[in-house]
């Protein structure tokens, strides 16, 4: 049975699924409606057993949480949790290009298939896809959009240049 709570960031609303082990399997820029129907399932509301997540992301868009300290469960292929692991290695404040983390995987003509695994990451902010830019430093996709990549870098400390979205919210 998943369980899902929505958390209101500065960015809007912030979805987290957890399975029946507590596992975090799903976050995403949404509300528990819209991810509903966007996957065709029925979650169960329940606050309380996302509680761990919901407590360390506040943390997090505050400010105040670098790392997390959560029991993952994202379900991909083999090569999208490599990537998905070589994500979460990622220093917050930092920021990688696809073709470098292609080549930190072994595999250095694997950029586009690295960009697609950043773009099926079901645990966004959690696993950092957003610290993943162009080879010429520019902001490429991000399923919450590029405002929000851009919001999360600010938040970081890797683009001082951009506006701060999360204004005194924080």
């Amino acid at each position: 049975m998943l369980c899902a709570a929505d958390l209101a960031t500065p960015l809007g609303p912030f979805l987290v699924i957890v399975d029946g082990d507590g596992a975090l399997v799903r976050t995403a820029f949404a509300s528990v409606d819209e991810a509903e129907a966007r996957m065709g399932e029925a979650v169960t509301i329940a606050p309380a057993r996302c509680a761990e997540a919901l407590a360390q992301l506040t943390a997090y868009f505050a400010g105040d949480r670098r790392t997390f300290d959560l029991s993952l469960a994202p379900s991909g292929t083999p090569f999208q949790q490599r990537v998905w692991s070589a994500l979460q290695a990622l220093p917050y404040g930092a920021v990688t290009s696809y073709g470098a983390l292609a080549k930190q995987l072994g595999q250095p003509g694997a950029a586009q298939a690295v960009g697609r695994a950043n773009a099926a990451n079901p645990l966004p902010v959690v696993v950092p896809c957003h610290r993943v830019v162009g080879a010429d430093g520019s902001l490429t996709g991000f399923l919450g959009g590029l405002d929000k990549k851009r919001a999360l870098l600010h938040l970081e400390g890797a683009l001082a240049e951009t506006p701060d979205l999360f204004g005194d919210q924080r």
